[in-house]
């Protein structure tokens, strides 16, 4: 078997299999947006990295060092917001080629520590090498009660699949910057995605919110992870998934579905959670009072494995899959 069968998520299992039962009792590694450490007084640590690659998550041509500073602090908050938590200290490490100009390196910084500051994130350190390609690796340290992390493993059958925010926004704003239309609002929601930190703690302290996750790799391959770490099945209503005016008028214009962005693009690090269906209503109403933004209600949690998607009151079936670094997409 090749990487490339295997696949990202695979090799992730296969690099953790035989650790995860030599952790300390109360530590949790694998399985969620961040690893959980204990830490004082109840609460826990949650630690998170990322690593960004020229030519794999971004190029050069396609997104300013100021946007690409702020988007590598980003993808990290996502996960910190995903479980609930608060960022504490970051960590930056930067493989960068000899050549790079010192007016690029600044304008990196300046996105990366404007966001910094906009969410109390201290830069500590990190690590500094040479490199034929740039390559960003932020390491992100944050904390949480622990009656209010958020796990993947949460969710229970009947419960309704929400989302914060519009899907596919991003993976269409990259298909534009990729075919050189560098002028349209959608390449706003791909090199500077919105976060959802304040919602992800709000979220948090709800206990009728079950599991929660960020989207990263699209929907249809997020939802699994919350499928199988919580041993559910879920169906998913397409005519439900919630898409902007610009992205419909996009795919209106390319001849294309809009629902396609919406299921598979990713990297919309909106938060993808599960709600107790009793506590919907009251829950929701009071979502929207705070944030004067609506929890989008996409399908419900099943007993069994499977996802199942409807559209117009039939089933769909799903050919494509979200993401992942190692497998060919379809």
């Amino acid at each position: 078997m090749t990487l490339q069968e295997l696949g990202e998520f695979g090799l992730i299992e296969r690099l953790m299999l035989s650790v995860t039962h030599l952790l300390p009792a109360g530590v949790e590694g694998i399985g969620d947006d961040c690893a959980v450490i204990p830490y004082f007084n109840d609460h826990s640590l949650l630690i998170t990295t990322d690593t960004l690659v020229e030519n794999v998550h971004f190029t050069l041509d396609t997104i300013t060092p100021l946007d690409l500073g702020y988007k590598s602090l980003a993808v990290n908050l996502s996960d910190i917001a995903a479980m609930g938590g608060e960022p504490l200290y970051a960590f930056l490490s930067l493989s960068l080629p000899p050549e790079t100009s010192l007016k690029w390196i600044d304008q990196y910084n300046q996105g990366f520590l404007q966001l910094a500051k906009e969410n109390r994130t201290f830069l500590l350190g990190g690590d500094t090498t040479r490199a034929k390609e740039l390559t960003i690796t932020v390491t992100l340290v944050g904390q949480i009660a622990n009656p209010y992390i958020k796990r993947r493993s949460q969710a229970k059958p009947g419960d309704f699949i929400c989302c914060t925010g519009f899907l596919g926004d991003s993976g269409a704003g990259l298909h534009l910057l990729l075919h050189h239309e560098m002028n349209h609002p959608l390449i706003e929601a791909h090199v500077r995605p919105r976060l959802y930190l304040k919602e992800g703690q709000w979220l948090a302290q709800q206990t009728s919110v079950h599991a929660m996750m960020d989207i990263s790799d699209g929907i249809a391959s997020d939802l699994k992870h919350i499928m199988k770490a919580s041993h559910c099945g879920a169906e998913l209503n397409i005519n439900q998934l919630p898409i902007s005016a610009d992205l419909k008028q996009m795919a209106l214009k390319m001849n294309g579905l809009a629902e396609d962005f919406a299921l598979h693009a990713g990297e919309d690090y909106c938060l993808l959670l599960t709600i107790d269906k009793e506590d919907y209503a009251r829950l929701s109403q009071a979502y929207e009072a705070h944030f004067k933004t609506p929890l989008f209600l996409l399908g419900t949690m099943t007993e069994g494995q499977k996802l199942i998607c409807f559209k117009d009151g039939k089933k769909l079936s799903l050919t494509k899959q979200g993401f992942d670094h190692f497998k060919i997409l379809i």
